[in-house]
C-alpha cells in the first residue's frame, strides 16, 4: 500500500507543478509557431476550391514546418538544433511567399496579410535570437548562406 501511495503522491506532485514531458513544449517560440499554424488552418478554408490543393495545402504545410522543425531539433545536440532552427526559418520564409501570393490573388484581407507578416517577422526574430544564443556556446562554421533576413549572422 505504501508503494501505491508514494507513486500516487509523486503523480499528484507532478500535476501540481506541471512540466512538459517534451521539452520543446516549454519553448515560447514553439507556442508561437503553433499559434501561427492554427491561424493558417483557420484562414485558408476561405480560399476558393481551385486554390486548396495548391496554395492552401502548401501554406499549411509550411506553417506546420516551423513548429515541426523546432520540435525535432530540440531533441538533438546544440549544433543540430541550430540546423533545425534554420530549417524552421526557411519554413517561415515560405509562409511569407504564400502570404504574398494569397494577397496578390485577393484571397487574404489587408488585416490578414498584416497579421501574417507581423507574426512571421516575430518568429524570424525569435528564431534568430535562439540560434545566436545557441551559437555562443557551440562553434559553428559561418558561411555566406548563414545570414538571416535582418543581415545578421544566424
Amino acid at each position: 500500500m505504501g508503494l501505491i501511495f508514494n507513486i500516487n503522491s509523486s503523480i499528484m506532485n507532478d500535476q501540481e507543478n506541471p512540466v512538459s514531458f517534451f521539452r520543446f513544449e516549454d519553448l515560447r517560440i514553439y507556442a508561437k509557431a503553433i499559434d501561427y499554424s492554427n491561424w493558417v488552418h483557420e484562414t485558408v478554408p476561405s480560399f476558393p476550391a481551385d486554390k486548396k490543393e495548391t496554395l492552401a495545402d502548401m501554406f499549411v504545410k509550411s506553417a506546420q514546418g516551423v513548429a515541426l522543425n523546432i520540435a525535432e531539433g530540440s531533441s538533438r545536440n546544440k549544433a543540430q538544433f541550430v540546423y533545425y532552427l534554420k530549417m524552421a526559418k526557411s519554413s517561415v520564409r515560405e509562409c511569407v511567399v504564400y502570404t504574398e501570393i494569397a494577397t496578390k490573388l485577393g484571397l487574404m484581407t489587408e488585416g490578414q496579410t498584416e497579421y501574417s507578416r507581423n507574426q512571421l517577422m516575430e518568429l524570424t526574430k525569435m528564431i534568430g535570437s535562439l540560434v545566436a544564443s545557441l551559437q555562443r556556446t557551440v562553434p559553428v562554421n559561418t558561411r555566406d548562406d548563414d545570414y538571416d533576413d535582418m543581415g545578421d549572422v544566424m
